[in-house]
């Protein structure tokens, strides 16, 4: 055997991934092929393999060089055109024409049903003088740039390029000659770094240990149409078996048979999008399909990109490529609007098997369930509930089905009682305490509960769930809404509900409260409560808690569109909140921590709802057509807009995708919501319960409740109180002082809560109510006592 020829300059350059935005995902519908991948500028950027939370290359693209004086790198060198199949399914032919008018590149990409090997058909046109074509290959294995071991091989006469790392491998095979080759490192010795200094390999290293490594092929392609096969596997003989086979079969049939998989996926699927419907419905439709993991099945991660990743290396770990339950539950609603119920009951299925033992799903988590950050976000615990409850109502759950999801909605259920209303985290996984998105998702998702307990037979259990969304919705302008601020005189409105609020704290009112205001500078980091507002307060509609035209919800949409709406050329859209600092810095360059935040396209589709809640259905149509211009030349949804002066250099332009992440799955299940909305002419995933409830029947509670972890100081007169615990005791208790007392039990609800409800409506403003508690498992007293004042109104 001969002596490898080891590349120099190990471990290379730092690794970092390919950038954010992408102009295409895709993968075969199956569980044989478990590889997904993406495009951007004419190539192939990260695929992922094998399961979709995992990355394994970087990039895969072309260099063309003359040999002596011209370098092009095609990613950087093209204007490339991207179309799809019919019916927007994720396979594509792109054509990349170079900016010099020297060549022209035809290429079709998918991936094989049968086997993880994503395949590229490619056709090389130059223009005039000859030209060397060149592969050049980045290994990000196992999600991850270090440690990739690559070299070059050969079998049976075939080249191969080959990579490793920890159990994971891929092999780079083509049906035409490979003529050279070379294994090297990133910014050292690699195969960019040659063709750039000679316009030639020079090099020939055969294998680069342990690094950030390239590998590059010079490819005959004086046969005519070729084909690359990108082939994975858990060894290198494993990876080129499937490379191999691939390239055995035409490449017609091939895709062929990937196309039939779609087309059998979407005449089965219940999807009942007509062929009339935008282009972006059917993007939308495919790409949430795309964004769903293999073995088990039913995961949807966020997205599959790395927001700024060409700026992020191996230290950072994570891209938008694992599960967010509330992205996830967003994005099923999307399916479950187009209609593709068996796959909104795998999705459940998958949440069923992830919910933590106490009740909750992790702020994120890979595809296995194992979590990757450890936030509470109460909203992800409450939304859940309500996708079963809207996959019953819309005939994607029947009713003999919903016992198999009862005991996860009844944990869930636990655990929001236990925990909420506040939340250690806001949706966009800031900050802690009382915010309008969550709570309103809370409060939905007990009534939801409820109706689910009492099917299942659960008559306390659907009481006290309905009993307590009933005080938490009595609090939410105690919680949340502002008035008699320098706001209010600034903008002429009565009130408006904040971005979020913290509980009490030394006898500081939270309206007064600072709040942290995460990713911007220190200097900036920290504001009032009253200055802070979000186009969340929207929820409090679409959640069924307040009507569109109530005052103090336009009061606030006043404020909201004074601080956060953004005109652009292609439309209207708005930031999360004021101040927000999750974005491009003002000269364009990537997030680093801090920087300004931009448009939120879904944020668009928000409020389109909002618009049709409020009679004006015109305006929501025209919001949908602005979420379609905000779409990237793909056709993808971006997480968000540029909202400034173009910056060419990176690629910003007014009112297009910015650096972050493109697609967003939430983005485009909103927008099939949105869709469904328009059609029906009210709000698809509005929980009826809610409506019948707050906005129908106007139904208030006539309690307040004390828990160890949400102490009330104050009870309105007319509300008796209701104490609550996570275990049974007596309620040792008095109303005038401890001259009499009396012992009250708690009752067990079978949620990890027991409560009693002591008789003390009757109170006079000025009341006080003491009391204690003797613990029954640990036959001991509390210790301490308690209070509570009855005052005229709050």
């Amino acid at each position: 055997m001969a002596q490898d020829n080891l590349a120099p300059g190990a471990p290379g350059m730092d690794a970092r991934w390919a950038p954010g935005p992408k102009d295409g995902v895709g993968t075969a519908l199956n569980d044989t092929s478990n590889v997904w991948f993406t495009v951007r500028h004419g190539i192939l950027n990260e695929v992922f393999y094998p399961q979709v939370d995992t990355p394994s290359i970087r990039d895969l693209g072309l260099i063309i060089t003359d040999g002596d004086d011209y370098f092009s790198e095609e990613s950087a060198a093209v204007d490339s055109k991207i179309e799809r199949a019919e019916q927007a399914i994720p396979a594509y032919t792109l054509t990349n024409s170079a900016h010099d008018g020297r060549y022209v590149i035809n290429k079709q990409v998918i991936s094989d049903p049968e086997r993880p090997v994503v395949l590229q058909r490619i056709s090389f046109h130059p223009k005039a003088d000859k030209l060397k074509l060149f592969v050049l290959l980045a290994p990000h294995l196992g999600d991850m740039g270090g440690n990739n071991t690559a070299w070059t091989d050969e079998r049976n006469g075939n080249s191969l390029l080959l990579a490793e790392r920890d159990g994971c491998a891929l092999a780079l095979a083509a049906s035409a000659p490979l003529t050279k080759a070379s294994a090297g490192f990133v910014g050292t010795s690699d195969g960019w770094q040659d063709l750039n200094q000679h316009k030639q390999l020079t090099w020939q290293y055969t294998r680069a240990e342990n690094g950030n490594t390239a590998l590059v092929a010079e490819i005959d392609y004086s046969g005519g149409n070729f084909t690359l096969a990108l082939g994975f596997g858990r060894t290198t003989d494993e990876a080129t078996d499937n490379a191999l086979e691939s390239l055995k079969r035409p490449f017609n049939e091939v895709w062929d048979d990937y196309i039939n998989g779609w087309q059998k996926w979407l005449g089965s699927c219940g999807a009942r999008l007509p062929k009339s419907a935008p282009a972006l419905a059917h993007i939308s439709l495919t790409t949430l399909k795309t964004h769903e993991s293999k073995n088990p099945g039913g995961g949807l991660v966020a997205g599959l990109a790395s927001p700024w990743g060409y700026a992020k290396g191996d230290d950072a770990k994570i891209g938008y490529h694992v599960i967010w339950t509330r992205d996830m539950v967003e994005s099923a609603g999307g399916l479950l609007a187009a209609g593709d119920f068996e796959g909104v009951k795998c999705q459940l299925q998958l949440l069923k098997n992830t919910q933590q033992v106490d009740g909750h799903w992790p702020q994120n988590m890979w595809i296995d369930g194992t979590p990757f950050w450890n936030g509470v976000q109460m909203d992800e615990t409450a939304l859940p509930i309500l996708l079963v409850s809207l996959a019953h109502r819309v005939g994607a759950l029947k009713s003999e089905e919903l016992y198999e999801f009862w005991p996860m909605v009844r944990a869930a259920a636990s655990y929001l009682l236990r925990n909420g209303p506040v939340t250690g985290q806001d949706r966009w996984e800031e900050d802690p305490g009382y915010t309008p998105f969550t709570l309103a998702a809370e409060i939905a998702a007990l009534l939801a509960g409820a109706d689910l307990a009492e099917q299942a037979g659960e008559q306390l259990t659907s009481r006290f769930l309905r009993e307590t969304a009933d005080i938490w919705h009595d609090q939410i302008d105690r919680w949340l809404y502002a008035s008699d601020t320098d706001w209010c005189k600034q903008f002429g409105v009565n009130g408006y509900y904040e971005r979020t609020s913290l509980v009490n704290e030394d006898g500081v009112h939270r309206f007064q409260a600072v709040i942290h205001v995460k990713n911007v500078p220190t200097s900036q980091a920290y504001l009032s409560a009253v200055h802070l507002i979000s186009p969340d307060a929207l929820a409090l509609v679409r959640f069924g808690l307040r009507t569109a035209d109530d005052p103090r919800v336009k009061d606030t949409v006043k404020i909201i569109d004074s601080l956060l709406k953004i005109e652009t050329p292609s439309g209207t859209t708005w930031h999360r909140y004021n101040d927000d600092g999750y974005g491009e810095h003002t000269d364009g360059s990537a997030f680093d921590g801090t920087g300004i935040g931009r448009g939120w396209p879904l944020l668009t589709g928000e409020r389109a709802h909002y618009e049709l809640a409020l009679g004006n259905k015109t305006q929501a149509e025209k919001l949908k057509k602005d979420m379609e211009q905000f779409a990237g030349n793909g056709g993808l949804l971006p997480e968000q807009v540029w909202d400034s002066d173009p910056i060419p250099e990176h690629e910003l332009e007014l009112g297009r995708p910015t650096g972050s992440a493109m697609p967003l799955a939430w983005a485009h299940g909103e927008y099939l919501k949105l869709l469904r909305s328009i059609a029906d002419g009210q709000i698809f995933d509005c929980p009826p319960q809610t409506v019948k409830r707050y906005l129908g029947d106007k139904v208030s509670s006539k309690l307040k409740a004390w828990r160890f972890n949400h102490k009330i100081n104050t009870i309105p007169t007319g509300k008796a109180l209701r104490v609550e615990t996570l275990a049974p005791a007596t309620v040792h208790w008095s109303s005038d002082g401890w001259q009499t007392s009396h012992d009250s039990a708690t009752t067990d609800t079978g949620l990890g809560v027991h409560f009693v409800d002591l008789p003390t409506a009757k109170l006079a403003s000025g009341a006080s109510v003491n009391f204690t508690f003797y613990w029954h498992h640990a036959d001991s007293w509390e210790g301490r006592n308690f209070s509570v004042n009855y005052i005229d109104q709050e």
